[in-house]
């Protein structure tokens, strides 16, 4: 089946209603703050969200720790993409990997930045164009930066 990345404005609920419960905790309280200055694109399925995430052109509220080291990413021009995430029964169908290059070709000049807190995840953004910038350690929590930048 083909996929067509569309922005979620008025299935913004159902996406969350995706997410793990911990990121809702982390994405949903904060959300009437931030929709102004990020974009929720999304794969649908016969009504249902089954893949999507978040491009923010500020900090996030997850990484408020970051955010004077974030302001710097967006100031060069990146935007930030979080809350990445399909769901369980649509994983391994690539879905996550046409998300990002359907996100890409939207804006072909885009600069993106991420942060991953798996290591599992490392191949996945690498495969994707994401080249690793840097490690950021706190005493509880180890996450990897990348960056896509187009040719």
């Amino acid at each position: 089946m083909a996929y067509t990345l569309t922005i979620l404005e008025a299935n913004q609920h159902r996406f969350f209603e995706m997410l793990p419960k911990d990121w809702q905790d982390a994405i949903v309280p904060f959300w009437a703050a931030y929709k102004d200055t990020a974009t929720i694109y999304g794969f649908e399925e016969e009504e249902h969200i089954i893949a999507g995430g978040i491009v923010f052109s500020t900090c996030p509220p997850d990484l408020f720790y970051y955010k004077n080291e974030a302001q710097q990413w967006f100031d060069k021009g990146y935007l930030y993409i979080g809350f990445l995430f399909v769901t369980e029964m649509k994983r391994n169908h690539n879905l996550g990997t046409i998300w990002l290059q359907q996100l890409k070709a939207k804006s072909p000049k885009q600069k993106f930045w991420l942060l991953i807190e798996e290591d599992h995840l490392h191949h996945f953004y690498k495969k994707n164009g994401f080249v690793l910038k840097q490690t950021l350690s706190t005493k509880d929590l180890t996450e990897w930066l990348y960056l896509y930048e187009p040719i």
